[in-house]
């Protein structure tokens, strides 16, 4: 039985190869930041207030200009293919159903067009900044003409982590040992699932920019990994600032100071994160500075958050220290890998429900009746 998103990953665990599933479920070196993420919770205890009316809860938020029902995205995730064909339409309508914006991928298996062409209203384009700025600027073209209005730019990915457990399932760099192999073939519901319809999956955004050397099998990475900007600095913010005319969002931001520029660069909002611990090991959880950076940059930005939510309870928790959303990766992905579509709204609907439920338990009708009051900081 399925009752949490906790049960989903375990469901993933037993439907995936293990090379699949740990290249989604790890993180970089020890793991102390991707473990970190979610025990940090436990730091916050809440203090209900009794004697409230709270029959009924409104959990819708605004967000630039658009009424969402729920404070939750869905966050940029890449090589979704490896899990379910099509996984990323599937997740842009399960988003759309559950009235909250799905955020595409630069690494994406899909294009942004295929994704587009769904009409949702709620797709948002995050953009990974490459070195040629010609495939930049079309990347940003495509994204606007594919129907997204927001524009997320991660920023804590230009040198790639140390993930060792997931290189422990290769022979060599994009080839997969021997070991793997054999496991993959203790799994043929995956192969017949997800590699007999489509084959090796591919990245769509990328395709078109893909040299003849890269556009076989799983090329793209290694064309990604070459590309990355590795330069990139406050004067490339400052860049794209200016290429893209409508709201864009920062994501990968932990220090105070780095948020308060990316305001001040003229940025609609941010997206607190440490990669969901798959970057640098030992890096602070984003909800530990969250109460710093809402008091430094003021009420009006918004302020998303993500890396290691996996209940309603720690959603509320960053809701009443000063985020306006949090941000669901992991927890999607473990649900489409084990069921596809179905898990994933349900999955959606779990942790809608303990939101609500927390909501009613702390007698809130609405989030805006959220605070840090509501929350004892343990020493």
């Amino acid at each position: 039985m399925l009752l949490n998103l906790n049960d989903y990953r375990q469901a993933a665990r037993r439907k995936l190869p293990k090379f699949a599933f740990d290249y989604v479920d790890g993180g970089a070196e020890d793991e102390v930041t991707m473990t970190e993420n979610q025990r940090v919770f436990d730091r916050w205890q809440f203090i209900p207030p009794v004697l409230r009316a709270s029959t009924e809860r409104d959990l819708s938020v605004n967000w630039l200009g658009q009424r969402f029902e729920l404070p939750l995205a869905v966050a940029p995730t890449g090589y979704n293919g490896m899990l379910h064909v099509h996984a990323d339409e599937l997740l842009a309508q399960a988003a759309a159903d559950a009235g909250m914006p799905y955020i595409q991928s630069t690494v994406s298996t899909s294009s942004v067009e295929q994704v587009g062409a769904l009409g949702h209203q709620n797709h948002w384009f995050q953009l990974y900044v490459l070195k040629d700025k010609r495939v930049t600027e079309d990347l940003l073209k495509r994204a606007k003409a594919s129907g997204c209005k927001v524009l997320v730019v991660s920023v804590d990915a230009v040198h790639f982590g140390n993930r060792e457990r997931d290189k422990r399932n290769y022979a060599r760099p994009m080839k997969l040992s021997l070991k793997s192999y054999l496991n993959i073939a203790c799994k043929p519901n995956w192969v017949r699932r997800v590699i007999l319809p489509q084959g090796i999956p591919g990245f769509g955004n990328l395709t078109p920019y893909l040299p003849p050397q890269y556009q076989k099998g799983v090329g793209g990475a290694a064309y990604f990994a070459e590309q990355m900007e590795t330069h990139l600095d406050w004067d490339s913010l400052a860049w794209i600032r200016a290429l893209w005319d409508g709201p864009m969002l920062v994501k990968g931001l932990v220090a105070p100071a780095d948020c308060q520029k990316a305001i001040q660069l003229g940025c609609d909002g941010l997206m607190l994160s440490n990669h969901g611990g798959r970057q640098l090991d030992g890096t602070v959880s984003p909800v530990l500075m969250l109460s710093t950076i809402r008091q430094l940059i003021g009420p009006e930005p918004l302020v998303f958050i993500d890396s290691g939510f996996r209940r309603g309870t720690d959603v509320v928790k960053a809701l009443a220290l000063g985020a306006n959303g949090v941000l669901l990766g992991r927890p999607l992905l473990y649900a489409m890998a084990s069921g596809g579509p179905r898990a994933v709204s349900h999955a959606i609907q779990l942790i809608q429900s303990e939101i609500d439920r927390t909501l009613a338990q702390l007698g809130c009708r609405q989030l805006a009746d959220l605070s840090p009051e509501l929350l004892y900081a343990r020493p």
